[in-house]
Protein backbone atom coordinates (compact mmCIF):
# COMPACT_ATOMS: atom_id res chain seq x y z
CA UNK A 1 0.00 0.00 0.00
CA UNK A 2 1.32 3.62 -0.62
CA UNK A 3 -0.33 7.12 -0.09
CA UNK A 4 1.71 9.63 -2.49
CA UNK A 5 1.24 13.03 -3.75
CA UNK A 6 1.14 15.31 -6.68
CA UNK A 7 2.04 18.71 -4.41
CA UNK A 8 5.27 17.34 -2.67
CA UNK A 9 7.50 14.54 -1.72
CA UNK A 10 8.14 12.51 0.52
CA UNK A 11 10.35 13.86 3.36
CA UNK A 12 9.97 17.34 1.19
CA UNK A 13 8.48 20.46 2.00
CA UNK A 14 4.71 21.07 1.70
CA UNK A 15 3.88 24.03 -0.22
CA UNK A 16 2.73 26.99 1.45
CA UNK A 17 -0.81 26.72 -0.31
CA UNK A 18 -1.91 23.90 2.25
CA UNK A 19 -0.82 25.44 5.36
CA UNK A 20 -2.05 28.58 7.53
CA UNK A 21 0.44 30.64 5.63
CA UNK A 22 -1.59 29.88 2.45
CA UNK A 23 -5.21 29.10 1.50
CA UNK A 24 -5.37 26.60 4.35
CA UNK A 25 -6.55 23.33 1.88
CA UNK A 26 -5.83 19.97 2.37
CA UNK A 27 -2.94 19.22 -0.27
CA UNK A 28 -4.41 15.85 -2.92
CA UNK A 29 -3.25 12.36 -2.02
CA UNK A 30 -2.78 9.47 -4.09
CA UNK A 31 -3.67 6.26 -2.89
CA UNK A 32 -2.46 3.31 -4.76
CA UNK A 33 -2.14 -0.42 -3.38
CA UNK A 34 -5.04 -1.09 -1.08
CA UNK A 35 -5.36 -4.59 -0.47
CA UNK A 36 -8.76 -6.22 -2.12
CA UNK A 37 -10.01 -7.66 0.89
CA UNK A 38 -9.95 -3.61 2.29
CA UNK A 39 -13.48 -3.00 3.61
CA UNK A 40 -12.92 0.93 4.10
CA UNK A 41 -10.18 3.47 4.68
CA UNK A 42 -8.90 5.93 7.61
CA UNK A 43 -6.66 8.87 7.02
CA UNK A 44 -4.79 10.55 9.89
CA UNK A 45 -2.88 13.69 9.53
CA UNK A 46 -0.68 14.26 12.56
CA UNK A 47 2.55 15.99 13.73
CA UNK A 48 4.73 14.88 16.44
CA UNK A 49 6.59 17.45 16.88
CA UNK A 50 3.75 19.89 18.46
CA UNK A 51 5.18 21.60 21.63
CA UNK A 52 2.10 19.94 23.22
CA UNK A 53 3.09 16.08 21.82
CA UNK A 54 1.04 14.66 18.80
CA UNK A 55 -1.32 16.91 17.18
CA UNK A 56 -3.84 15.71 14.80
CA UNK A 57 -4.72 17.74 11.60
CA UNK A 58 -7.01 15.46 9.73
CA UNK A 59 -8.93 12.23 10.47
CA UNK A 60 -11.53 10.65 8.31
CA UNK A 61 -12.76 7.54 8.37
CA UNK A 62 -14.82 5.09 5.73
CA UNK A 63 -13.12 6.25 2.76
CA UNK A 64 -14.09 3.73 -0.01
CA UNK A 65 -11.17 1.50 -0.16
CA UNK A 66 -11.47 2.15 -4.33
CA UNK A 67 -10.50 5.48 -3.54
CA UNK A 68 -7.29 6.53 -5.98
CA UNK A 69 -7.68 10.02 -5.37
CA UNK A 70 -8.54 12.53 -2.46
CA UNK A 71 -8.91 16.50 -4.02
CA UNK A 72 -7.04 19.07 -3.00
CA UNK A 73 -9.79 21.26 -0.90
CA UNK A 74 -11.79 18.08 -0.95
CA UNK A 75 -13.18 15.09 1.77
CA UNK A 76 -13.30 12.03 0.26
CA UNK A 77 -17.42 10.99 -1.01
CA UNK A 78 -19.04 9.65 2.05
CA UNK A 79 -16.40 10.05 4.29
CA UNK A 80 -16.63 10.91 7.86
CA UNK A 81 -14.35 13.75 9.21
CA UNK A 82 -13.59 13.67 13.24
CA UNK A 83 -12.27 16.13 15.84
CA UNK A 84 -9.15 17.13 14.98
CA UNK A 85 -6.66 18.52 18.04
CA UNK A 86 -7.85 21.80 17.43
CA UNK A 87 -11.40 20.85 18.07
CA UNK A 88 -12.71 21.14 14.81
CA UNK A 89 -13.87 18.91 12.30
CA UNK A 90 -11.93 18.45 8.62
CA UNK A 91 -8.57 19.47 7.35
CA UNK A 92 -6.82 21.86 9.95
CA UNK A 93 -3.68 23.00 8.23
CA UNK A 94 -0.06 22.96 9.83
CA UNK A 95 1.23 26.51 11.16
CA UNK A 96 3.93 25.10 13.81
CA UNK A 97 4.85 27.92 16.18
CA UNK A 98 8.99 27.56 15.38
CA UNK A 99 11.44 25.42 13.68
CA UNK A 100 10.37 22.95 10.98
CA UNK A 101 7.36 19.97 11.69
CA UNK A 102 7.03 16.55 10.36
CA UNK A 103 3.48 16.06 9.19
CA UNK A 104 2.51 12.68 8.62
CA UNK A 105 -0.38 11.35 6.30
CA UNK A 106 -1.24 8.23 7.25
CA UNK A 107 -4.00 5.73 5.14
CA UNK A 108 -4.74 2.75 6.35
CA UNK A 109 -6.88 -0.35 5.39
CA UNK A 110 -9.53 -1.73 7.15
CA UNK A 111 -11.31 -4.82 7.57
CA UNK A 112 -14.48 -3.25 8.79
CA UNK A 113 -16.27 -0.01 8.58
CA UNK A 114 -16.66 2.16 11.58
CA UNK A 115 -19.75 3.22 13.07
CA UNK A 116 -18.22 6.53 14.72
CA UNK A 117 -20.09 9.42 15.19
CA UNK A 118 -18.30 13.26 13.82
CA UNK A 119 -17.43 14.06 17.42
CA UNK A 120 -14.92 11.25 17.72
CA UNK A 121 -11.35 12.17 18.68
CA UNK A 122 -7.72 10.90 17.50
CA UNK A 123 -7.42 8.12 20.58
CA UNK A 124 -11.07 7.00 20.46
CA UNK A 125 -10.56 6.35 16.25
CA UNK A 126 -7.08 4.91 17.11
CA UNK A 127 -8.53 2.53 19.75
CA UNK A 128 -11.97 1.83 17.47
CA UNK A 129 -9.40 0.53 14.55
CA UNK A 130 -7.03 -0.71 16.12
CA UNK A 131 -7.74 -4.28 15.38
CA UNK A 132 -9.19 -3.96 12.00
CA UNK A 133 -5.79 -2.52 10.14
CA UNK A 134 -4.88 -5.17 7.74
CA UNK A 135 -2.22 -2.89 5.83
CA UNK A 136 -0.77 0.89 6.47
CA UNK A 137 1.37 3.57 4.50
CA UNK A 138 2.67 7.17 5.30
CA UNK A 139 4.08 10.00 3.34
CA UNK A 140 5.95 12.67 5.32
CA UNK A 141 5.97 16.00 4.66
CA UNK A 142 7.66 18.97 5.65
CA UNK A 143 6.83 22.75 6.67
CA UNK A 144 8.18 25.91 8.60
CA UNK A 145 6.19 28.32 9.94
CA UNK A 146 9.11 31.22 9.58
Amino acid sequence: MKITSTAFEHNKPIPEKYTCKGEGINPPLVVSGVPETAQSLVLIVDDPDAPVGLWTHWTAWNIDPKTTEIKENSVPSNATEGITSAQTNGWHPPCPPSGTHRYFFKIFALNTHLDLPSSTNPDQLKSAMKSHIIDSAELIGLFSHT
